[in-house]
């Protein structure tokens, strides 16, 4: 299969951690309103597969999913630290794969800045700020 890779990840406190090997699709950055609330950052970065298992290495029963109404959007997450996780959609088509939770890093890069009509206004001024190492720099 073509961009077929084996991808890891966890949460941030690492109790929930899996393997995916899928063939990815896409990897978007999406600027959707729903999604930056859902992500509570400036965009969420998913990378789209063809549905593979999940195979959770450790915290499968540590995770939860909660289905949005509405446009039919899906949050899986870490029950101890709230961390975003792998899941598919509802229609069982699409796996998404939040590249914020991977250990190590894919081949496929982001493709495009998706709903970029909607973006948060200060997001273009942010990418264009001074760059430091940590906070404290």
């Amino acid at each position: 299969m073509k961009n077929r890779e084996t991808l890891q990840g966890s949460c941030l406190c690492g109790e929930c951690q899996y393997v995916i090997t899928a063939e990815l699709k896409h990897f978007f950055q999406c600027h959707c309103t729903q999604c930056r609330k859902t992500t509570a950052a400036a965009f969420a970065a998913n990378i789209i597969a063809v549905p593979a298992e999940i195979n959770w290495v450790s915290g499968a029963d540590n995770t939860k999913r909660f289905d949005y109404p509405g446009r039919g959007f899906t949050q899986v997450f870490c029950e101890t630290c709230g961390s975003g996780l792998p899941f598919l959609d509802k229609s069982g088509k699409m796996l998404f794969i939040p590249t914020g939770t991977l250990d190590n890093v894919p081949t496929i890069k982001p493709e495009a800045n998706i709903f970029w009509g909607e973006r948060a206004e200060w997001v273009e001024h942010g990418m264009g700020a001074p760059r430091q190492k940590t906070f404290g720099d």
